[in-house]
């Protein structure tokens, strides 16, 4: 086990943030997270795992300094589809400054792959703005950009479509797409804390896997034991809910995500990395069995 490390966790009532914060805890770290609403149900479960809870808000400088006094360590993260990619932005640099300003020893910034290519898409162009703001600063860093998430696969979206044996997308069947776990993004950021100075103005694109949708719904069907079609959706149609996905996707079709997953497994082999099959065979599907989606 390494050196026990303090680290303040932004985020952590959803799904990428949470993830951190599991896995930082089950490495022995001592985890602070900052959130909005300290009293809800998502932050309540989080002190329970034994996470300090403080409230404060990524808009607040003031709060996000004091809520970094006294930790090491500090992994950021935005939500563009949330605040929108404007306040992304913002919001990054905000904090990216209080963190400066509490004397952070390692700020971690969780951006997305290949965000640093001129792609167009906004909510990755967002994100690549507060790595420059942060590769600026003149503080140690790190940045952690993920593919595609697996569990995109049982998004709110994408139920329904499970329950009547179709997983849908935007893509051909035959195009491949990085991707990884959200359990394999925590442990990599547990990961970057431990290594520190090793990893200090390094940006990683990570993911656990590639495969097409053909390859996901052939998994699907094994691990549910009932056929599973995949349907591409027309991106006029994803066009009409969202630019940004609309250019996301095409770029996925155009141009895709590039990770090097054999030297990331090389690299750090304490993630244990999923593939697709592992993590479907690890999910709890009974999600499925409810109603409504």
């Amino acid at each position: 086990m390494s050196k026990e490390r303090r680290v303040l966790v932004t985020g952590a009532t959803g799904q990428q943030g949470g993830a951190v914060a599991r896995a930082l805890v089950a490495r022995g770290h001592r985890v602070r997270a900052i959130c909005r609403r300290p009293e809800s149900d998502s932050a309540r479960r989080l002190a329970a795992a034994g996470v300090e809870v403080v409230a404060g808000d990524l808009d607040d400088a003031a709060s996000v300094t004091q809520a970094a006094s006294g930790v090491d360590t500090m992994f950021l993260m935005g939500n563009s589809y949330e605040a929108g990619t404007d306040a992304e932005t913002r919001q990054g640099i905000t904090a990216a400054n209080a963190a400066k300003a509490a004397g952070i020893g390692h700020l971690i910034y969780s951006s997305v792959a290949d965000a640093d290519r001129k792609t167009g898409i906004p909510h990755f162009d967002s994100k690549f703005r507060v790595e420059q703001h942060i590769a600026g600063l003149g503080v140690p860093y790190t940045i952690s950009a993920p593919v595609a998430f697996m569990e995109n696969t049982v998004a709110p979206w994408a139920l329904d479509g499970l329950r009547q044996g179709v997983y849908a997308a935007a893509l051909p069947p035959g195009r491949v797409l990085q991707q990884i776990c959200l359990a394999d993004i925590g442990a990599f950021v547990a990961a970057l804390a431990e290594r520190r100075e090793q990893v200090f103005g390094r940006r990683f694109d990570i993911a656990g896997d590639e495969l097409s949708g053909e390859d996901q719904v052939r998994i699907l069907s094994e691990v549910l034991r009932r056929p599973i079609g995949y349907q591409e959706l027309p991106i006029a149609a994803m066009r009409q809910q969202s630019e940004d996905a609309a250019r996301m996707y095409e770029w996925f079709d155009r141009t895709g995500y590039d990770a090097d997953i054999a030297s990331l497994r090389r690299d750090f082999p304490e993630i244990g990395w999923h593939r697709y099959a592992d993590w479907a065979r690890g999910f709890d599907w009974s999600v499925l069995d409810k109603a409504g989606g």
